[in-house]
């Protein structure tokens, strides 16, 4: 083989070597960070991995928020409406966080099934709209209104 081809694949090959190498590094350190969503019924099933972090999202049971008196530990019940996982959270809540509404907690579940939240989310109503947005809507469905008006008036008139 000539020199220069030689240098060429040795070349070739070290650089396929170490992005292989900076590839497996990064995808294992990746690894640790994944959090993965499991709706209640997965987690009452055992589907959910034990010591490892989760998020957990549903509706909020209500009756179940139990506050502490002396701290900021709030223990509440997510549901699917087919299970329930008890979630306990010791920080200040959400504002949008109430009985019946959505929430999302991020934590790492124990093995009694209870989920010592980190983060607690909560949803909003996938229905609101910015009232700049809903006048914005109202003024368009007017003009459209007026303008089919006036189509229907030019046909009769004609």
């Amino acid at each position: 083989m000539h020199p220069v081809r030689k240098q060429r694949l040795i070349v070739v090959l070290c650089v396929v070597l170490f992005s292989s190498a900076a590839i497996g590094l990064m995808a294992y350190a990746l690894r640790g960070n994944i959090n993965l969503f499991f709706p209640p019924a997965e987690v009452a099933a055992g589907k959910a991995p034990v010591g490892q972090p989760i998020r957990v999202g549903g509706m909020v049971v209500d009756g179940s928020v139990q506050r502490s008196d002396n701290s900021l530990r709030v223990r509440f019940e997510v549901t699917d409406y087919q299970a329930s996982v008890p979630i306990v959270y010791e920080g200040i809540l959400p504002d949008l966080f109430d009985e019946g509404q959505g929430a999302v907690a991020a934590g790492v579940l124990d093995e009694n099934g209870v989920l010592q939240a980190t983060e607690v989310l909560a949803k909003h109503d996938e229905n609101y709209m910015p009232p700049e947005v809903a006048d914005a809507l109202e003024k368009s469905r007017a003009q459209m209104g007026a303008g089919n008006a006036d189509k229907a008036g030019k046909g009769q008139g004609e």
